[in-house]
């Protein structure tokens, strides 16, 4: 794919072929990598998210739109919206995450009907905005890295548990029910979230980030991993936290069906990394090849046409 014209310093692709991507391994785990995911989950499950909904003035395209608040750790106030349809019982839900760019809107190209759509804002970010958190996507992911139970990205997951409790507390008939979608930023934190969270039973993960970490950090790119590749440059010590937030280390322990979308070019999520956490899968998955990522490229109109019916039918069976 290094046919893609571009004006980046560096070769999005990292001079992978698909048979290479496909062969990425995963990176050491550390021994107490699941102790310490499980114990944060039990914690987590503790704490009342205690949703609230406002009306927004209309409905669109057949859903029913709320704006959304629920209680997260931390006395954490997470803001979103809830997508109910319209004139239709509710007999699933799912949870969607969003970039780093943040979210100003809920989707509403959405793949299965019948379904109540939670869209979180993951704290310090979009709705969820609070200082002294950084909303820019350099320093948010920076945010407290020196820490390890404290580190920011913990906290985003925490939010996507909570997420689920708040669905479950609106909607208890989606129990057995529930799905996540997650792009980039948000396909990471779905990959971190699914193998503790037995609620949550199918999941796609649309380009997702942090992915291999040792990897990542050899990989010059414009997202985020710039900023811990700087990071790891003038203090050396970033993988003292991040081993214990690989995306693909948690992949390992994943055992639901996942739908993962990863591309051959993207100078934000480097592909290698993305690919990870594809080959770590260890439950049923599926692979969609997108040309690029992050980027516009002539066949993507069409790629989001086919992964929308794809996913309509992966989730049709949750």
């Amino acid at each position: 794919m290094s046919h893609f014209c571009h004006a980046y310093t560096f070769d999005p692709t990292y001079g992978y072929t698909l048979d290479r991507l496909l062969r990425v391994g995963a990176p050491d785990i550390p021994d107490d990598f699941a102790a310490f995911w499980d114990a944060r989950y039990r914690r987590t499950l503790t704490v009342s998210p205690q949703p609230r909904l406002g009306r927004w003035p209309e409905g669109r395209e057949g859903f029913s739109v709320y704006d959304l608040e629920y209680r997260s750790t931390d006395d954490f106030i997470i803001g979103g919206w809830l997508l109910l349809p319209h004139d239709r019982p509710v007999r699933r839900g799912m949870v969607v995450g969003h970039g780093y760019g943040g979210r100003d809107a809920p989707d509403f190209d959405l793949p299965v009907a019948d379904t109540a759509y939670l869209f979180p804002c993951f704290r310090g970010l979009s709705r969820s905005r609070r200082p002294p958190i950084s909303e820019e996507p350099y320093w948010h992911v920076l945010h407290d890295i020196d820490k390890r139970d404290r580190y920011i990205l913990g906290g985003c997951v925490e939010d996507l548990w909570l997420a689920v409790s708040a669905l479950l507390e609106l909607y208890p008939e989606t129990v057995g029910h529930i799905g996540y979608m997650g792009i980039s930023f948000g396909g990471g934190i779905g990959a971190l979230a699914l193998p503790w969270d037995a609620r949550i039973r199918r999941a796609h993960l649309n380009m997702p980030t942090f992915g291999h970490h040792p990897l990542r950090l050899e990989l010059p790119t414009v997202g985020s991993g710039r900023a811990i590749r700087d990071y790891q440059q003038k203090h050396g010590n970033v993988l003292d936290t991040l081993r214990y937030y690989d995306a693909a280390s948690a992949a390992a322990y994943t055992g639901i069906p996942v739908q993962v979308a990863a591309a051959l070019f993207d100078p934000v999520v480097a592909p290698p990394g993305q690919f990870a956490v594809h080959n770590a899968l260890a439950g049923p998955k599926s692979l969609y090849v997108l040309e690029a990522g992050h980027v516009n490229y002539p066949a993507r109109a069409r790629q989001d046409a086919e992964l929308r019916d794809i996913l309509a039918d992966f989730f049709e069976a949750l």
